[in-house]
């Protein structure tokens, strides 16, 4: 077992408190998006004590040891999923990720045209899809999919704006995903989306709605705060189109390929496929590529995926997502005394969220996790077994 050391993203929209003090480092003006408890090459975590400084570098030199023959058959020689915590103080950008042909391809061809793997007019970063899952710590707010067409038509009635006018057009003429793409790709793609001035009408006419007492004040409220944060943005009018999602403490999301989303604010334990491929259309500073995302945009309405736990032991939670890179599992201990089995036997990543938890393998000793600390279990560790007072998330491969 290897004590990990995440590594650390300072996005402009991240916290500059929420990390930081999960962590237990002191925090500065610089906020702390995400932390990186993974083996992706871009930023891997490294490894505390270890003869192979960082996460890839300890699965190259030894795969079928590291992640087990089963997982290097199904997935070859890396660790196929990435565990973060994301912590979002401002919206993040509008994004769709890629599936794993999409992504293949649009690899080969920025390669193909000599772009730099990480340079920021580079979309496609490696060659694997990125379905997503997120465990909330705190209250998270997003938005996630489309709404059914007849529902964002009914939103835009009565806001007295031309671009509303013009969205309820398009929705009612052709009431089906058809028209939902038609209505996203008018307002985001460089030779139709509207003026600055008249998404800054609309956000407007939302603020009157609102003080008079409107039909969907969450909707209005997203419009007006998307719009102040980027202004003139067509991303922010959006939020109309696309389902709004709140999750508690505790709850569980899963976004697959293909689903746009944004999240708006929150703090998040976040378990993906182990990729960076983002595809943006708006709400960000970032390279955006429309006309890639509109290639990889699923249109069909659809509520928001929540994900109910399976209770697979006496203390453990399991979320499984619909895809086979990853699932991830909750341990809430409360009797030192008592020793639980945790689930699993692959390559495993362990984060302690809060208390103090010893983790005992077949093999290696023991380790003890405090609140923050984090650490990687190799296939070759077998069973795990847990004592102590706390919460630990644990991310395997099914």
């Amino acid at each position: 077992m290897y004590r990990l050391e995440p590594a650390l993203q300072h996005y402009v929209w991240g916290s500059t408190h929420a990390i930081p003090a999960l962590l237990g480092f002191a925090a500065d003006d610089r906020p702390v998006a995400e932390a990186w408890f993974g083996a992706h090459p871009l930023a891997p975590a490294r490894l505390v004590g270890a003869s192979a400084p960082t996460l890839d570098a300890l699965v190259s030199a030894d795969p079928h040891a590291v992640l087990g023959d089963d997982v290097v058959a199904r997935f070859g020689r890396e660790l196929p999923y990435l565990l973060k915590l994301i912590a979002a103080a401002s919206p993040v950008s509008l994004q769709v990720h890629p599936s794993r042909e999409r992504a293949r391809v649009g690899f080969e061809r920025e390669d193909r045209a000599g772009v730099p793997i990480d340079a920021p007019e580079r979309s496609y970063r490696d060659v694997n899809h990125k379905p997503e899952l997120v465990f909330a710590l705190s209250q998270l707010d997003a938005m996630v999919g489309f709404r059914a067409p007849r529902r964002a038509a009914e939103l835009l009635v009565g806001l007295e704006s031309s671009l509303a006018e013009q969205l309820h057009k398009l929705l009612t003429r052709d009431p089906s995903p058809g028209g939902v793409r038609a209505a996203f790709e008018w307002l985001l793609a460089p030779a139709t989306r509207p003026h600055p001035d008249e998404v800054a009408a609309l956000a407007h006419a939302c603020q009157r709605r609102l003080d008079a007492g409107s039909p969907s004040p969450r909707t209005d409220r997203t419009v007006i705060r998307l719009h102040a944060q980027y202004p003139g943005d067509p991303g922010a009018v959006t939020s109309v189109l696309l389902n709004p999602v709140t999750l508690q403490p505790g709850e569980v999301l899963f976004v697959p390929a293909g689903a746009v989303h944004a999240y708006l604010e929150g703090f998040a334990v976040e378990l993906m496929a182990n990729s960076d491929n983002v595809l943006r259309a708006g709400l960000t500073s970032k390279h955006v590529d429309v006309p890639e995302l509109l290639d990889n945009l699923d249109t069909v309405a659809a509520p928001p995926i929540r994900i109910a736990p399976e209770h697979v032991f006496t203390s453990t939670d399991v979320f499984y997502a619909p895809v086979d890179d990853f699932e991830l599992s909750v341990t809430q201990l409360q009797d030192e005394s008592d020793e639980v089995r945790l689930p699993g036997r692959g390559p495993r990543v362990l984060l302690c969220l809060e208390g103090t938890v010893q983790v005992r393998g077949e093999h290696d000793g023991t380790l003890r996790l405090e609140a923050g600390q984090s650490a990687f279990v190799p296939a070759a560790e077998g069973l795990l077994m847990a004592r102590g007072a706390g919460r630990v998330v644990q991310a395997g491969v099914p």
